[in-house]
């Protein structure tokens, strides 16, 4: 996590500078070069509480602000769907792709189910090379939203076989949740549908690297062996994990080669929204931080291309009903720096100890692992009833009852790593309403040709629009 921290405070002073020297003057250029970055579940505070801590940890109170909530412009966004006040990922997605609002679990088409194009669709009929990148599976919905057109966002071998339709030229994410299509004889391996439609499977980012140059289409997954449904949080990375930052450099160096005709580039920060499920602030932050330093791979080439580069980053919704503050006038976000895992991997931990011992687990086992992940009794100080919560988790969950996972929306987490987790939250001043989304707004920046379009108050389906009349689809 620190590691990740170091590389937001090392750059963020040289984005500041270079906002401070821009013109204020309205772009006449066309957005040849268009990135669209979407924060799955960052709202408003996932963002001012991420500045926040990064404040914390450098001895003051106040925010440092992250490179992308520096661009000159920003603003609010409503983000209901066409029939709920709390919109889903897919319908989001499908609002910020095409410009329309559409129902709950609806992928790419309107209410009706008529289908509905997205702007990568126009760029592409536009004349330039499209790009869809996330930090999940590539078939979840907020990227399937830029090219599949589906009535439910759980089809996902379906949601697959429309991307050779799309005909996009880079995908880029964990993988694919359902390759095959059960036992069904006339349903072909997603795979093989994309490379007999002429694309390159690159499983890693070392092998994407040695087939880049030659290939037409590509899509970017992790290596072997990893998992298919999204990359690890960024405090759990290990040093072979695909990162967003690698993505998103992948992508602009494929977008790049050859012919310059421009292109628009899709980038997700999927699994924001995942630790904002699990109420995981820690995790979040970390995750917000990750996103932010794929941001500044773009304003790199935004740097270079300044009258021609559109940078625009928004969210689908916010998740978890974030809270700063819970009611003692102060925080204590430096509390969340303790924490080295997230609170799904912490559960893995302590089932693995669980299985290494027949479930024979002492308490200094416990306290041993969570001082580890957590840094309790450690850099944490724990009161009497935080300490005597713990025991009473453990005693429950290592004792004669047979013991529950509990479900969240992406992971099934130990009830003593969300007691912790819980724990930490509290010592840390932070609060959450949920684990789903509420209708909280979400925040708009931009920089380059086109940006100060995005100001003031909008709703998420005139995010579309304004990147199509900058960039002149």
């Amino acid at each position: 996590m620190k590691k990740n921290i170091s590389v937001a405070f090392a750059t963020v002073a040289t984005c500041l500078l270079a906002f401070s020297m821009a013109s204020p003057a309205f772009s006449q250029k066309q957005a040849k070069y268009v990135f669209c970055f979407i924060g799955d579940g960052m709202g408003v505070n996932q963002v001012n509480g991420t500045e926040l801590y990064i404040g914390e940890t450098q001895g003051t109170i106040g925010t440092v602000p992250l490179c992308f909530a520096s661009f000159p412009y920003c603003g609010l966004v409503t983000t209901f769907s066409a029939t709920n006040s709390v919109t889903d990922s897919a319908a989001g997605g499908t609002a910020l792709a095409t410009g329309t609002k559409t129902y709950n679990a609806a992928i790419g088409v309107s209410t009706d189910s008529t289908v509905v194009y997205s702007i990568a669709t126009q760029a592409k009929k536009a004349g330039r090379k499209v790009g869809i990148a996330t930090s999940v599976s590539i078939d979840h919905a907020t990227p399937a939203a830029f090219y599949a057109h589906q009535t439910d966002r759980n089809s996902y071998y379906e949601i697959a076989t429309d991307l050779p339709v799309a005909g996009f030229h880079f995908y880029a994410g964990a993988g694919f949740l359902e390759p095959q299509k059960g036992k069904r004889r006339k349903a072909e391996n997603i795979f093989n549908l994309f490379e007999e439609n002429g694309y390159t499977i690159a499983k890693g980012y070392n092998e994407f690297n040695r087939k880049c140059q030659t290939a037409d289409k590509i899509i970017l997954t992790q290596k072997e062996g990893k998992d298919a449904k999204s990359l690890p949080y960024a405090i759990d990375r290990e040093d072979d994990d695909l990162t967003l930052a690698q993505i998103t450099q992948s992508a602009i160096r494929f977008l790049t080669k050859g012919e310059d005709t421009g292109f628009f580039l899709m980038v997700e920060g999927g699994k924001i929204d995942w630790a904002c499920h699990d109420n995981d602030a820690a995790t979040m932050v970390n995750e917000v931080i990750d996103f932010d330093n794929a941001v500044k791979i773009a304003y790199e080439f935004y740097q270079k291309h300044p009258d021609e580069t559109l940078i625009v980053i928004t969210a689908d919704h916010e998740t978890g009903g974030f809270a700063l503050g819970t009611g003692e006038y102060e925080l204590n976000l430096r509390a969340l720096a303790a924490q080295a895992s997230s609170q799904e991997q912490l559960s893995a931990e302590i089932g693995k100890l669980r299985i290494e011992k027949d479930n024979q687990v002492e308490w200094e086992d416990i306290r041993e692992l969570l001082e580890e992940h957590l840094g309790f009794w450690d850099t944490i100080t724990l009161n009497e009833k935080q300490e005597s919560l713990l025991k009473d988790e453990f005693a429950q969950s290592f004792g004669e009852k047979r013991m529950k996972l509990k479900k969240g929306e992406y992971s099934l987490n130990e009830p003593l790593a969300i007691a912790a987790r819980k724990i930490l939250n509290d010592i840390a001043l932070v609060g959450w309403t949920s684990g789903g989304h509420s209708a909280g707004y979400v925040p708009v920046f931009a920089i380059g040709a086109g940006a100060e379009q995005f100001h003031g108050r909008m709703d998420n389906t005139e995010i579309p629009v304004k990147i199509s009349r900058a960039a002149g689809y």
